[in-house]
Formats: structure tokens, C-alpha cells, sequence
């Protein structure tokens, strides 16, 4: 008869996971990787590296503490990050958060998950060391002879034992902790289904077991048994039974628990290792009292989407660890906006980005105003990613209104990208002087129109009135775009692919242009912005930027009407040189822009 084949693992992992709140972490060698279902059903991945582990975790005995507190410290930020994805939902927030948010200045998520850590870990200590402590008081106090016996150690052993498992049990009642514990069987599952070679799809997942030998339930099983038999023995031999008070031997062996945890968990860990490198019948004896936990109380079956996100969390882990150059990533969850505004000033700051852009991203996103970003209020999750997602486009260096698509121009909605330049807040002086210059019956050629905003706002104000609008541009990108914004904003503009005037015809009562007019020189020291995304021919006026007003100034007069009007945007400190070009003039006015710097000239011929 043949002997029945040994059942051994294809591959083996070092990595291990627990459950989180509609989730699963995988801990890696290097990092440690958190994914969680978002409750529009979204998977969202936390990935986190830490420090190598020290000599420390290598010596036998004080590796089982330095790795069980290396995992309660990560296990810990995963459960409480995991908490603010799985109920980070979209809802508006009640006037308690908007008022806690207000006044603390704190994400109540954040509050509620650090409460419930400490209430848990208070809840622990009552549970699991005073209570059994406790019950074996009174029972010592009707039967005086148990004190210092074999006995009085054995009913507390029986006590934690039965204590634990029924903590267990009742937990499942609880909703919530069914999914937890389904998440928990996901996690084993995923391990399992790696480590017999299979490829990581949920149908080969969902098929492998949901008991796994190196579980945190089963150390948490052998923790126990060594932290009776240790404490047991130590508090026999110093004596703590003789201390007279009742209360005072309670908190002497409180204290003694506590005080030898680090020990038992040393010691537990070294049993664990051991049993997890043997498979047979022996060892099997040892194991099942946990295996049995975990198929009884700490595990349940999982659903596909539960493994979906086990799988990934899994996957995460393994590329951070075959991949050291792999980025971190963190979940996108609600936030707080005075802080999450100031962290992004100060990531702008450092790279050298104008802080004003913070706040018009906010600004926009949220839907207020620049002005109410110091009414503190919740950050949704949507709103968090629509921020980040512009943040992380803008550190590439492409400016803001490039990400944003488009920009508020003297009340019309101008679309912008590379084709052309972003219009700036001060040309719409140019744009509102140019409105009330013109009277019904007007011809208006706007020259270097760019996005077209200076044409199209004109268009717009004097919608009903008889005038003729046309736009001019050397770039057939520019004049594409500028078509693009007349429809957007539904108005009615002549567009003419031309070199200045060499493909105008006809006179025109006003014509309007702001053209290139920094030195060429002065291009490569413009902001990183400016000189790499806007295009340079809207930017190069030549040696000294005066190239396009010497232009206009010998051809102008051929294509203005008698009685006519020119009207220019200058560089800074160019106003009268600009002015100089133009002898053939009835008169000239100089106008300021908002910082009173000499920006617009108005011509008359």
C-alpha cells in the first residue's frame, strides 16, 4: 500500500496580516500595506515602509517583544486608519462635527478611533488581569485554604482560559466583528493560496483554507497558557499570597502581569516559531487548541469582495519588498481644513510655489470663496482626492489654471491650456476699458488675442448691439482654442489666423492688443511655470520686448479708422518707451493696473 503523500507548502512567505475595519493589512519585510473597501465600494491601498529591524529582533527571546510591539504600534495605526476610510462616507456632517470641528480644530474620526484604542486597552486589562484576579479573591475569601495552593493558580488559569474564549464568542454577536472576523479568514486565505503556488485570483483564494498556523489567535492562545504557568510560578515564589489585603494582593499581582508581559510574550513568540517549522502529529497537538479558535470564533468565510481586498493589500506587500524604490501612498479620508490647508502651504513653500495657489485650489474645490477659508469644516474623502490629485499635478510644476481647466475672466468662463497663454487677472482692465470705448456700429479687431478672453468678453458685454468683433492670432493652436471659448461662452467672434496685420483687412474703430513683451534674455528666469508650460511666442517680444509695438507703430495706421483707438498692454517700466513708438497720435493716457504700475496706454488717432 502506498504511503499517503505528505502535504507540504509550495512557496513560504514571511508576510502576515490582520483584520481591520473592512479591510486587511499585510505586513511585509519592509512594509507593511493596508487595503480597505471605501463605502462606495472602491479599494483604497495604504502603503507604508519601516525601519529595518535591528540586531535586537534577531536575538531569541527578546525578538518575540521587539516584534510584538513593532506589530501593536503598526497593527494599531492600521486598525485606526482603516476606520477612517470604511465610514468616511460623503454625507454633510451634523452640527456636533461641524461644531467639534470648529472648535478643536480635530477630525472626530481620528478622536473616536484613539477613544476606542485606549477604552479597548482598559477594557483588556479589566478582562483579562484584574477580573480573574478578582473572582479568585472572593473565592479565596470563602474558602481561606486555597490561598498559595497548586489550586488557587489552577482556577485562575481556567478563569483567563474561560474568560478569553467567552470574550470571543459573545464579540459575534456583534455585526461588525462577523466582518471583521470574515476579513480575518480573507487575510488567511490569500496567505494560504500564495504559499501553495497558486496564482492570486479570488476563485483560487476563495477555495484555499481559512486556517492558518502562525495566526495571531493561536499566539495570543499559547500567550495565555505561558502567562499562567509564568505568572503562576512567579507569584508563588515571591510570595504574593501572604499580603494580608485583599486589595493590595490584587494590584501586586496586576502589576506583576504587567510587568512580566514583555517576558511571556518572548517566550510565546520562541514556542510559535518552533511549532510553525514542524507539521506533524506532535506538533499538530500543540497547534490545535488555536487552529481550533480560529475555525470556532476567529475566522469566517469571507465573500469575494472581502478577498478582492485581501489580495490586494497581499500584492501591495510583495512589490514594496521586491521593490525598494517603490513610493509610499496613504488613503485619501476627510480631514480637517485649517490643517490640511497649512500642510499644503507648506508643501508649496518648500517648493517654491506661490501659497495663494493653496488656497485657490481649496477655494474651488470646495465651492467658497478665498475669503471663508478661515471658517474651519470637514475636508469630504471626494473633496480630499479632487485636492490631492491637483496638488501632486502642480508640484510637476504646471501651473494651477493649466490643471484647472479654466478661468473666471471678466464675467466670462475662458477654458485655458498650452495653446496659449493664462489671461491675468489685470488684463481685464484692458478688457473692461476696451467695452466702454466702444459705440453701436463699431468695428473691434482684437490683436494676439491668445485664449480669446479679451475678444469674447467684449462680444459679450455688447451682446445686442451692432458691433463687429474679430480676433487675431499668428498661432492656429491659439485661434483654436479662442473658438473653443467664443462657443463655450456663445458669442459671436471673426477669428483670422494672421501674423499681426498681414492677413487683416479693413479699418476698425478700436483694435485691442496685448502681445509678447519680455526680453528674450529675461525668458529662461521667469518662473518654472511660466518659462516650461506657457508657450514662448506668446512670451518673446524680442531683445528688449519691444519688438510688436515697433510692428504695430509703421502699420497701425493703415487698419484704424479716422477718429480710431488704440489701446496696449505693456511690461512693467515700458510705458513710456511704448509711447515713444507712437508719434502719429491725436493723444495718449496711461493707465494703471491694480498694483499702480503703468500697464495699459489708450491711443487716439
Amino acid at each position: 500500500m502506498a504511503k499517503k503523500e505528505k502535504k507540504t507548502n509550495v512557496k513560504c512567505t514571511s508576510i502576515g496580516g490582520q483584520a481591520v475595519i473592512e479591510g486587511v493589512m499585510m505586513m511585509g519585510r519592509t512594509s507593511y500595506c493596508t487595503a480597505v473597501r471605501e463605502p462606495d465600494g472602491d479599494i483604497q491601498v495604504e502603503r507604508i515602509r519601516y525601519s529595518p529591524r535591528g540586531k535586537a529582533s534577531k536575538i531569541p527571546f527578546v525578538r518575540g517583544i521587539v516584534n510584538m510591539v513593532g506589530s501593536l504600534v503598526r497593527g494599531t495605526k492600521a486598525l485606526m486608519r482603516s476606520s477612517q476610510v470604511a465610514v468616511d462616507g460623503d454625507e454633510e456632517p451634523g452640527r456636533i462635527e461641524k461644531w467639534f470641528v470648529e472648535k478643536y480644530k480635530a477630525d472626530p474620526v481620528q478622536v473616536l478611533s484613539f477613544i476606542s484604542m485606549l477604552v479597548g486597552l482598559a477594557l483588556a486589562v479589566v478582562l483579562f488581569m484584574w477580573l480573574p484576579n478578582f473572582i479568585v479573591g472572593a473565592i479565596k475569601g470563602l474558602a481561606p485554604a486555597l490561598n498559595g495552593t497548586i489550586w488557587e493558580y489552577l482556577i485562575l488559569g481556567v478563569l483567563k482560559l474561560a474568560i478569553f474564549i467567552a470574550y470571543l464568542a459573545l464579540v459575534l454577536l456583534l455585526k461588525d466583528m462577523k466582518r471583521l472576523y470574515s476579513y480575518h479568514g480573507a487575510e488567511h486565505k490569500t496567505i494560504n493560496c500564495y504559499e501553495k503556488g497558486l496564482p492570486l485570483t479570488v476563485e483560487n483564494v476563495m477555495g484555499c483554507s481559512r486556517i492558518h498556523d502562525r495566526c495571531g489567535t493561536s499566539f495570543l492562545f499559547i500567550v495565555l497558557i505561558i502567562n499562567i504557568l509564568v505568572i503562576g510560578v512567579v507569584n508563588w515564589a515571591c510570595g504574593v499570597h501572604n499580603i494580608a489585603s485583599r486589595p493590595l494582593q490584587i494590584l501586586a499581582k496586576l502589576g506583576l502581569e504587567i510587568v512580566l508581559l514583555p517576558v511571556i510574550a518572548g517566550i510565546s513568540y520562541e514556542i510559535l516559531k518552533l511549532l510553525a517549522r514542524f507539521h506533524g502529529k506532535i506538533s499538530a497537538i500543540f497547534k490545535s487548541p488555536g487552529m481550533l479558535l480560529q475555525k470556532l470564533l476567529t475566522t469566517r468565510e469571507p465573500d469575494e469582495q472581502m478577498v478582492e481586498v485581501a489580495i490586494a493589500a497581499f500584492n501591495s506587500a510583495i512589490a514594496m519588498d521586491e521593490d525598494p524604490e517603490m513610493k509610499e501612498s496613504y488613503f485619501v479620508t476627510s480631514g480637517v481644513l485649517s490643517k490640511m490647508l497649512s500642510a499644503t502651504k507648506q508643501k508649496f513653500r518648500k517648493a517654491g510655489i506661490d501659497e495663494s495657489d493653496a488656497e485657490w485650489i481649496y477655494s474651488l474645490v470646495l465651492g467658497i470663496k478665498r475669503s471663508e477659508l478661515d471658517k474651519d469644516r470637514t475636508v469630504k474623502s471626494a473633496e480630499t482626492r479632487r485636492i490631492n490629485e491637483i496638488v501632486d499635478e502642480r508640484m510637476t510644476g504646471r501651473p494651477l489654471w493649466y490643471i484647472i481647466g479654466d478661468v473666471d475672466f471678466y464675467d466670462c468662463k475662458i477654458k485655458v491650456d498650452e495653446r496659449a497663454l493664462i489671461p491675468r487677472p489685470e488684463t481685464e482692465i484692458l478688457a473692461e476699458q476696451a467695452v466702454k470705448a466702444v459705440e453701436d456700429g463699431d468695428k473691434v479687431l482684437d490683436m494676439c488675442t491668445g485664449s480669446g478672453c479679451i475678444a469674447i468678453s467684449i462680444a459679450k458685454h455688447l451682446a445686442g448691439r451692432k458691433v463687429t468683433v474679430t480676433a487675431a492670432d499668428v498661432s492656429d493652436a491659439a485661434i483654436m482654442l479662442a473658438k473653443e471659448n467664443a462657443a463655450l461662452n456663445e458669442v459671436e467672434v471673426n477669428f483670422v489666423q494672421s501674423d499681426l496685420f498681414s492677413r487683416i483687412h479693413g479699418r476698425f474703430n478700436l483694435i485691442v492688443c496685448n502681445p509678447p513683451y519680455i526680453k528674450s534674455a529675461e525668458i529662461d528666469g521667469l518662473d518654472r511655470e511660466v518659462r516650461e508650460h506657457e508657450p514662448r511666442i506668446a512670451l518673446d517680444g524680442g531683445d528688449d520686448g519691444l519688438d510688436f509695438y515697433r510692428r504695430l507703430a509703421s502699420e497701425v495706421t493703415r487698419y484704424i479708422a479716422k477718429g480710431g483707438m488704440l489701446m496696449l498692454e505693456v511690461g512693467e517700466d515700458q510705458a513710456e518707451e511704448v509711447l515713444k513708438l507712437f508719434e502719429k497720435r491725436d493723444y495718449a493716457m496711461i493707465v494703471k493696473d491694480f498694483a499702480g504700475v503703468d500697464r495699459f496706454l489708450k491711443i487716439a488717432f
